[in-house]
């Protein structure tokens, strides 16, 4: 299925992945309930709710430092003790990065050698086992805690693909153990005349999930779809209501601190320019029309009412990012934006404006191009931002991804300027995503 983006890379929206998790239980920086790399007196405060019992373990599962779903003095001590002196740093407070390539999700550790674990296997590696993982990678933890992520999940799709959905999916472990269970499968109705690509993800802060669908691919009208979804996810029956159903070649979702929502398209229409659009305004709380979705789109689903959320084009595609699709949020402010066709990632300040770019192809290069055609994006804490190389070349005339011609990719910064990129896998076949883990979920380091 996923070859199908290739039949015309104009219109190809490209998949990111973002990463920031709330660290977990097993992670190194007891306390630490945000990830944030640092624990601060409202993190401490919680870690004495939860050991008093008037707060559940989920408020900070960080603190529970032995996975017991008790707080005790002894963890409460070491939550301190991080506080005063600093969460400590090692080889992966930058994180595990994972990347769906070939329907697999493989996971990487960011040193030296870059050892890769097949996390899970597609459904032709392994059949009635493995799952067929691609797109966006978000991550986020359960009710008690438990590590989970969100990504394209489209096994036994059947040939219209309209089994394409989104995979709630359990991860245990660490790295380079991992395992994984499926606890869900979301999936929506999709426009007439899709191809039925499952694509990007983000979280608000109060759990509710953003998912994106690519729509028409390289021509006509957008009818990429961006869905909100009420938790909890892994409910027997899914609650969702439609955003937008108007997006040409939808790509990444980006949320920011402020709850807006950003969604890259690739390409323009007469409805509407490529860019990356921000969405805003009082987004739905329910399914239903007393919380604000009273409408149904054309395939009877539910629909936001009209005028509620605001669409503007923030960051229009421009001589530097010809076809965004790649997109994530820096914190502190500001944006990467990946365009896959010219080979080039950009970076904007907060209002959207352009600052410089962080990767040019080199000049005369052809195809594939020699520094990456980026189509998925990830930013560490560390600020190294990783991205997916479809490697594209041209067959017959169309330009598209060339098997075993994907690579994944990272570019460091040194005081500031970015580094040429450095080449972390080969020889892949159409990787599309990227996410980034942060944490210690890795607790079987090499």
């Amino acid at each position: 299925m996923r070859k199908l983006w290739g039949a015309c890379i104009i219109g190809l929206a490209t998949s990111v992945a973002v990463a920031a998790l709330p660290a977990s239980a097993a992670d190194g920086c007891v306390g630490d309930c945000d990830g944030s790399g640092a624990v601060t007196v409202d993190d401490l405060i919680k870690g004495v709710n939860i050991a008093l019992g008037v707060a559940e373990v989920a408020t900070c599962s960080a603190v529970d430092a032995n996975l017991d779903a008790a707080v005790t003095v002894d963890e409460l001590v070491r939550a301190v003790t991080n506080a005063l002196d600093g969460c400590p740093v090692t080889a992966i407070t930058a994180g595990i990065v994972f990347s769906g390539e070939n329907n697999r999700l493989h996971a990487y550790y960011p040193g030296p050698g870059f050892q890769r674990e097949t996390v899970i296997p597609s459904d032709a590696d392994s059949p009635g086992i493995g799952r067929d993982i691609n797109g966006q990678i978000c991550f986020t933890r359960g009710p008690q805690g438990q590590l989970r992520f969100i990504a394209g999940e489209d096994t036994n799709q059947g040939s219209s693909h309209l089994g394409a959905g989104w995979g709630l999916i359990e991860l245990t472990g660490a790295f380079p153990n991992f395992s994984y269970n499926e606890l869900k499968h979301l999936q929506p109705h999709y426009q007439p005349g899709d191809d039925a690509e499952n694509y990007g993800c983000g979280f608000l802060s109060d759990g509710r999930l953003i998912t994106s669908d690519v729509g028409n691919q390289a021509s006509g009208e957008g009818t990429g779809q961006l869905i909100e979804w009420f938790p909890p996810l892994d409910a027997a029956t899914s609650k969702f209501c439609k955003l937008d159903t108007t997006i040409a070649t939808a790509g990444q979702v980006g949320i920011d601190a402020q709850g807006r929502i950003y969604v890259s398209s690739a390409r323009s229409t007469q409805s509407g320019l490529a860019g990356v659009y921000r969405y805003s305004g009082d987004l739905p709380t329910d399914n239903t029309a007393a919380g604000g979705c009273g409408r149904v789109d054309n395939t009877g689903d539910p629909l936001v009412d009209d005028g509620r959320v605001t669409k503007e084009l923030f960051i229009p595609g421009d001589g530097n990012v010809q076809t965004p699709g790649g997109m994530v949020l820096i914190p502190g402010g500001g944006f990467y934006v990946a365009s896959v066709l010219n080979g080039v990632i950009g970076q904007y300040d907060a209002d959207g404006k352009f600052v410089r770019r962080v990767l040019s192809p080199t000049p005369g290069g052809g195809l594939p191009t020699p520094t990456g055609n980026p189509f998925g994006l990830g930013l560490a804490s560390d600020g190294t931002l990783y991205f997916a190389d479809i490697g594209l070349t041209i067959d017959g005339g169309n330009i598209g991804p060339g098997d075993g011609l994907g690579k994944v990719r990272r570019i460091r910064f040194v005081d500031g300027a970015p580094q040429a990129p450095e080449i972390m896998d080969v020889n892949l076949a159409f990787p599309d995503g990227i996410g980034v883990l942060e944490g210690t979920a890795a607790g079987l380091i090499p």
